[in-house]
């Protein structure tokens, strides 16, 4: 496989990615390497198969459904790593719908670095707020909005 075809074949694993947690499909971990890591803001490093599982499990249990709007995705490519910027919409089990607009956005950043055609490495860069229930995190910013 030439470099074109390997970057080719890897922008579309981090594509999957997002099509299988929109599904919350279990065959989401075949596209990891067995000793991948993985971050979540609020969470931390998930290492190895198993504890990306748990974390995808425990993600689950507080989002009723989610949808990430792969069609206006922004997608860079480097060397092993692949870049998704994009946005998402859902809601949780507790039947809040986000984003909201003006304490969540809904806004997302993954680096995806690979060993081959699997997913050695994932970096996930969002706000884990998606309920906008955390506002004495956020007050500030609230406060700044007023004042323009």
């Amino acid at each position: 496989m030439n470099e074109n075809d390997l970057h080719a074949q890897r922008e579309a694993t981090a594509i999957q990615y997002f099509r299988l947690v929109d599904a919350a499909d279990p065959a989401l971990l075949e596209l990891f390497a067995d000793d991948a890591q993985m971050f979540f803001p609020k969470f931390g490093t998930a290492k190895g198969l198993a504890q990306i599982g748990a974390f995808a499990q425990g993600f689950a249990r507080g989002i009723a459904n989610i949808e990430h709007d792969i069609a206006h995705f922004n997608v860079l490519t480097s060397g092993d790593y692949v870049v998704v910027e994009g946005a998402v919409k859902g809601e949780t089990t507790s039947g809040v719908e986000f984003p909201d607009g003006s304490s969540t956005f809904g806004l997302f950043c993954n680096v995806f670095e690979f060993q081959g055609e699997k997913i050695k490495r994932l970096h996930i860069y969002e706000d884990p707020d998606f309920a906008g229930t955390h506002t004495d995190g956020a007050s500030w910013g609230q406060s700044v909005r007023d004042s323009m």
